[in-house]
């Protein structure tokens, strides 16, 4: 090896080793100050996106219904975290899966309106569901009454019981556009039977992203002395949530999607002692002991990542410092763009509800023509992420820019020449 040749190779080592590691990536700046929020609604969105996400800047996600995008503040809880745990750091071992977590789901309680007792940590929406479906003490041809709209975490465990107990399952179906939400309630509620055990359906459904109104819901479920059952994967982040007001027996939910935080966790509800009632799926030590534990029993399942709960925390505060209402008008805004745009083109059909009241983040739209996949093609091309074909869920969060909703739609009308 010559003399150039060891000085190339060195100045390349030299380079890896001063490279910046990941976590300089993920420092954030500060938030953008408040009153640019009223003077620069525009400007404002756009330093929250370029300082406080990864996101590239040629890069159009419309995909956060799926899974949500982590800001910087997230990735940055969760690394340090890690190196505190791999320094052993702290005097508790760094894992979740045999602790109570009380200070973090004291947080999030506060956040969502209930009691800290009533909550549990899960590591999504659909183990929540799964807990409830199979926890509850059904007997065979019991009934539970189900959307005809709802995600497969939010059906199949029930469908597991159908086969394995013998329980009657229904599908009830609902309007995507309805004249009024109180039409759903009606519909819903008119469908239980005197065998009906459990009304289970999404608050915002996944398909369409209407928006029901659960608290009517629950109210009139419970007259009939029905158990209620809220998949609220779409719900917490993406509009309102206080638990103790909607009186659902049951909810489950899911942070990754409109909250900030990562993939692998979410949280199981259940009001006024009704979480007494389950079976855990999962168990280790302790998962009887509901006089001590309450909720927190459904969280002993065995050395888990905590990491991910601190990142939890994180996209909860995160959240918090934008603003609760900022956030949901900014959602919105950005569907109701969407929703409008896709009105002007002969070439679409709006397969969700224009009504302000039924949709909030989440915009579905269907192509007439039969073949879409040039328009696939292009926007793959143009680095759009969607979800769908010939029909397509639009969903956006405060990192999309209103240039990216018209971009979506400006290369669809390149691709079909419209």
């Amino acid at each position: 090896m010559n003399r150039r040749q060891v000085l190339s190779r060195l100045a390349v080592g030299a380079a890896l080793f001063s490279a910046p590691t990941p976590g300089a990536f993920a420092r954030a700046a500060s938030l953008p100050e408040p009153g640019l929020l009223s003077r620069d609604p525009e400007g404002y969105w756009t330093r929250v996106r370029q300082e406080q996400f990864l996101l590239p800047h040629d890069r159009i996600f419309l995909n956060n219904g799926s899974l949500g995008v982590t800001p910087k503040p997230v990735l940055r809880a969760m690394t340090n975290y890690l190196e505190r745990a791999a320094a052993m750091e702290m005097d508790d071992a760094p894992r979740w899966g045999y602790e109570t977590l009380d200070a973090e789901r004291e947080e999030m309680a506060e956040f969502l309106g209930c009691h800290k007792d009533e909550l549990a940590f899960t590591h999504n929406c659909t183990e929540a569901m799964s807990t409830i479906a199979n926890g509850l003490d059904l007997q065979p041809s019991d009934e539970v009454i189900l959307t005809n709209q709802e995600h497969a975490g939010g059906t199949m465990c029930w469908r597991v019981q159908e086969k394995r107990r013998g329980l009657r399952m229904r599908q009830v179906g609902i309007p995507v556009t309805p004249k009024d939400p109180s039409e759903i309630t009606d519909r819903l509620i008119s469908a239980i039977g005197p065998r009906t055990r459990v009304l289970s359906f999404s608050g915002i459904t996944t398909t369409t992203g209407l928006v029901l109104p659960v608290k009517q819901i629950c109210s009139a479920a419970r007259e009939k002395g029905v158990i209620s059952v809220v998949d609220g994967a779409h719900m917490d982040g993406q509009i309102p949530v206080n638990l103790s007001d909607l009186g659902c027996d049951y909810f489950a939910g899911s942070p990754h999607k409109w909250m900030f935080a990562p993939a692998g966790c979410g949280f199981l509800y259940g009001r006024d002692g009704a979480l007494d009632r389950l079976w855990p799926s999962i168990v280790s030590s302790r998962w009887d002991d509901k006089e001590n534990l309450k909720a927190a029993r459904f969280m002993m399942v065995g050395t888990n990542n905590r990491a991910i709960f601190e990142g939890m925390m994180a996209g909860l505060r995160f959240l918090k410092h934008l603003g609760q209402a900022n956030i949901y008008t900014r959602l919105q805004y950005l569907a109701s763009l969407a929703i409008r745009l896709a009105r002007q083109r002969n070439y679409l059909e709006l397969v969700s509800s224009d009504d302000p009241r039924c949709y909030q983040a989440i915009v579905k739209i269907r192509f007439k023509p039969e073949n879409v996949q040039p328009v696939l093609d292009a926007l793959k091309k143009n680095k759009i992420v969607f979800l769908g074909g010939r029909e397509i869920r639009l969903s956006a969060h405060v990192h999309t820019r209103p240039g990216d909703i018209e971009k979506f739609f400006a290369v669809c009308d390149r691709a079909l020449g419209a």
